[in-house]
C-alpha cells in the first residue's frame, strides 16, 4: 500500500492542490454561514410558540386524563366496598383507561400521516370537550358505570391524538435538539400527572358528595387545551396519499415489519412497552401501599404518586440536557441500574411516608434516564411518511404493557397473596431482568455509556457541525488519521453508529476487544476498494455511517479505477462525504507527545465538514486530497 508522502508532485497535482485550497475556503465561509443560519433555527425553534403550545396542551391532556381516572379510582376506594371487590374495581378501571390504547393507536397513526398533526390535534380537542361534558354528567348522577366510561371515552381521545403528539416534536425540532425536546414534554406530562394526582386526592376529599363541582373543574381544563392547540405552528401532512387499512390487525402487522427491520428501534419500542408496564404496575400498587401498609388517605397516597411523577419529570429534563444535542441511548443502563437499585429499597419493610416518597421519587428520577432516549428513538428512526403509524404502534404495544400490568397486579396480590411491598420487590426483579436484556441484546448502550463517562471526565467533547451529519441514510467519513482515541472521541461525537476503516499500525497496541466494539477493520487484501464497498454496503443497509482514514483514504485516491468504483457506489446511494477533522488541539490528556501518561483533563474539539455530494462540486478524490491540507484530529490538556 502506497503511503501519502509517495503521491506524485506532477504540475497535474499542484494545479488540483491549488484549486482545492480555493474550494477549501469557499467551503469553510459557507460552513460558517450555514453554522449561523442552523443556530438561529435551533434557537427560533427552542423558543417558538408552536413548540410551547404543544407543550401545555400536552400537559393539559394529560392532567385531565390522570385526574379522570384517579378520581374515579379514589371513588371506588371511598365506597367502603370488601377489598377483594375494591381491588377488583380499580383493576377495570386501569384496564378500561389502556383498552382504547389497544383499539385506537392505529387509527391514530393514520390520522398522524394522513393529514397534518396540528389539524389532528385541535380535532381531539373538540373530541375531548365532549367526552368531558359526559363524566360531568356522570360525576352529578354519581353513576359509576358512566364515571367509568367516561374513563374509557376520554382514554379513546388521548389515544388518537398521541401518535400526532409525538410525531409532531421531530417536525417542530431539529434533530440535535429532539432529546431536549423530548425532555421538555416527558417534565410537563410528569408535572401534570403530579397535579392530577395531587388534585383528584383533594377533588374526591373537599367535594365528597358534590363531584359535578371536579367535572366544571376538568371542562374549564379542557377548553383550555383547546385554546392552546390553535397555537401550534401549521406543518403539512406527511403522507396525504397514504390509504386506510380496515384490518387493523393488518395495518399493525405492517407495522410490526417494520420495526423488527431496525434493530435497535425494534429494541427502543420493547424497552418502551416495559416501562409503561412497570409505571402501570406501580401506579396500581401505590394505591393499595398508601392504604394497607402505610394506613394512609387518599391526600398522602397522592404525596406518593406526586414523588414518582416528579422524578421522572426532572430525570426527563436531566436526560435531555445530558444528551449533548444527541439521542446518547448510553443513559438507558443508568436508568435502568437506579430503578432496580430503588425499586428493591421502595420494598424495605417498615420504612416511613417520607422515606417511601424518597425512594419512589428517585426510581422515577432514573426512569426519566430511561424512557427519554427510548421516546426519541422511537419518533427518529422511521422513516417521515411512516412515522405517524411506529408511533402509533409502539403506543400501541405500550398500552398492552399497561393492561398487562393490571392481569399482573391481579395475579400477583390475588394469586399469590403478596402484599404491595412484596409487589414491589417482585417489580425490582423483573426491571434487573430488563437491564440484563438491555446488555445482552443491545450492547452499544453500554459502550455508548462508556463514551458519555469518558467524554464528561476526564475528557470535554466539544462537536463543530453536528448538523452536517446526515440524519438517516448512508454517509462517508473521511478523516487524514485514525488512533485508537481518535475513533473513540468519533465515535462519542455522535449518535450515528459508526464502522472505520483504518491502518493497522497506530490500532496495533490496542486490545482487539475494543477494536470490536468500535468497529474498526483494516483494508482488506484484495483491494481497499472492494473491502470500502463492502462494508459501506453493510453499513448503509443497518443505517450506519462508514469512515475511511489514514493510508486507506491515501489508496483509494492513488488508484483512479478503485476512486470511480467508490464514487459510482456513493452516487447510487445518494450518499454525501463528510470530511471530519479538528481545529486548534495538540498532546493529549491520556498520553502526551512521547507517549508518557498523564493526569490533566483533555479538550477535544471534533469537527464536520459541510456534507459534499460526489455529483456536485466536490468528488471523492478533492475530498480526499482535501485531508492532506487538513489537521488530524488532535487532544490537548486542558488549562
Amino acid at each position: 500500500m502506497a503511503s501519502k508522502e509517495s503521491l506524485p508532485e506532477t504540475a497535474a497535482s499542484l494545479g488540483l492542490n491549488a484549486r482545492l485550497m480555493n474550494q477549501a475556503q469557499i467551503n469553510r465561509n459557507s460552513e460558517n454561514e450555514g453554522e449561523t443560519v442552523r443556530e438561529r433555527a435551533s434557537r427560533s425553534a427552542r423558543y417558538s410558540g408552536g413548540f410551547w403550545c404543544l407543550v401545555v396542551t400536552q400537559f393539559q391532556g394529560a392532567f385531565n386524563d390522570n385526574a379522570l381516572k384517579f378520581l374515579v379510582i379514589y371513588l371506588v376506594v371511598d365506597m367502603s366496598l370488601p377489598a377483594r371487590e375494591r381491588d377488583w374495581l380499580v383493576l377495570v378501571v386501569g384496564a378500561l383507561f389502556a383498552l382504547p390504547f389497544i383499539l385506537f393507536s392505529m387509527t391514530g397513526g393514520f390520522l398522524a400521516d394522513r393529514f397534518s398533526k396540528r389539524s389532528v390535534t385541535i380535532g381531539t380537542k373538540w373530541m375531548e370537550l365532549g367526552v368531558m361534558l359526559f363524566a360531568l354528567a356522570a360525576l352529578a348522577r354519581g353513576n359509576l358505570g358512566l364515571q367509568a366510561a367516561g374513563v374509557f371515552l376520554l382514554s379513546s381521545q388521548a389515544a388518537i391524538f398521541g401518535p400526532s403528539k409525538y410525531g409532531l416534536l421531530p417536525e417542530l425540532l431539529p434533530e440535535k435538539d429532539l432529546s431536549w425536546g423530548n425532555g421538555v414534554v416527558e417534565l410537563g406530562t410528569f408535572l401534570a400527572a403530579i397535579s392530577a394526582t395531587v388534585a383528584s386526592g383533594f377533588l374526591a376529599f373537599y367535594f365528597r358528595g358534590h363531584q359535578e363541582r371536579s367535572g366544571v373543574v376538568l371542562v374549564g381544563c379542557t377548553l383550555l387545551g383547546l385554546a392552546t392547540s390553535l397555537g401550534i405552528s401549521r406543518v403539512p401532512a406527511a403522507n396525504p396519499a397514504r390509504k386506510f387499512n380496515r384490518n387493523p390487525l393488518g395495518d399493525l402487522g405492517e407495522q410490526m415489519r417494520m420495526i423488527r427491520g431496525d434493530r435497535v428501534l425494534n429494541w427502543a419500542v420493547v424497552g418502551n412497552f416495559y416501562l409503561w408496564f412497570l409505571a402501570a404496575l406501580l401506579q396500581f400498587t401505590i394505591v393499595i401501599y398508601g392504604h394497607d401498609i402505610l394506613r394512609i388517605d387518599e391526600r398522602h397516597i397522592s404525596y406518593l404518586q406526586a414523588a414518582v411523577a416528579v422524578g421522572i419529570g426532572l430525570g426527563s429534563l436531566a436526560t435531555g440536557y445530558l444528551s449533548d444535542a444527541k439521542i446518547e441511548y448510553g443513559l438507558i443502563p443508568v436508568g435502568a441500574v437506579g430503578m432496580t437499585v430503588f425499586g428493591f429499597l421502595s420494598a424495605s419493610h417498615g420504612i416511613s411516608l417520607e422515606r417511601a416518597a424518597a425512594y419512589l421519587g428517585l426510581l422515577g428520577f432514573f426512569g426519566g434516564f430511561y424512557a427519554v432516549p427510548l421516546n426519541a428513538l422511537i419518533q427518529q428512526r422511521p422513516d417521515p411518511g411512516r412515522k405517524g403509524g411506529v408511533i402509533a404502534a409502539a403506543n400501541l404495544i405500550s398500552f398492552v404493557g399497561v393492561f398487562a400490568a393490571a392481569g399482573v397486579y391481579f395475579a400477583l396480590a390475588e394469586g399469590l397473596r403478596l402484599r404491595a411491598d412484596a409487589i414491589f420487590f417482585a417489580g425490582a426483579c423483573m426491571t434487573l431482568a430488563a437491564t440484563f436484556y438491555a446488555v445482552v441484546f443491545l450492547p452499544d448502550c453500554v459502550l455508548r455509556l462508556g463514551l458519555w463517562v469518558l467524554t464528561h471526565s476526564i475528557y470535554r467533547l466539544h462537536v463543530e457541525g453536528r448538523d452536517n451529519i446526515p440524519e438517516r441514510g448512508g454517509a462517508l467519513f473521511v478523516t487524514r488519521e485514525l488512533t485508537l482515541l481518535e475513533a473513540i472521541f468519533l465515535a462519542a461525537a455522535t449518535d450515528r453508529p459508526i464502522r472505520f476503516v483504518a491502518d493497522a499500525k497506530p490500532l496495533a497496541g490496542s486490545a482487539p476487544l475494543i477494536r470490536r466494539a468500535l468497529r474498526i477493520t483494516h483494508p482488506a487484501e484484495d483491494g481497499v476498494a472492494n473491502g470500502v464497498l463492502r462494508m459501506a454496503a453493510a453499513a448503509f443497509a443497518a443505517g450506519e455511517v462508514v469512515c475511511l482514514a489514514g493510508e486507506a483514504a491515501s489508496a483509494v485516491l492513488e488508484d483512479s479505477a478503485e476512486r470511480e468504483r467508490v464514487e459510482e457506489f456513493l452516487r447510487e446511494n445518494r450518499s454525501p462525504i463528510v470530511v471530519v477533522s479538528e481545529k486548534g488541539a495538540r498532546g493529549g490528556a491520556l498520553q502526551n507527545k512521547d507517549g508518557r501518561t498523564r493526569a490533566s483533563r483533555g479538550r477535544v474539539t471534533v469537527k464536520f465538514g459541510v456534507p459534499l455530494t460526489p455529483t456536485e462540486n466536490f468528488d471523492l478524490a478533492e475530498a480526499l486530497s482535501s485531508l492532506k491540507a487538513t489537521p488530524a484530529l488532535r487532544f490537548s490538556a486542558s488549562d
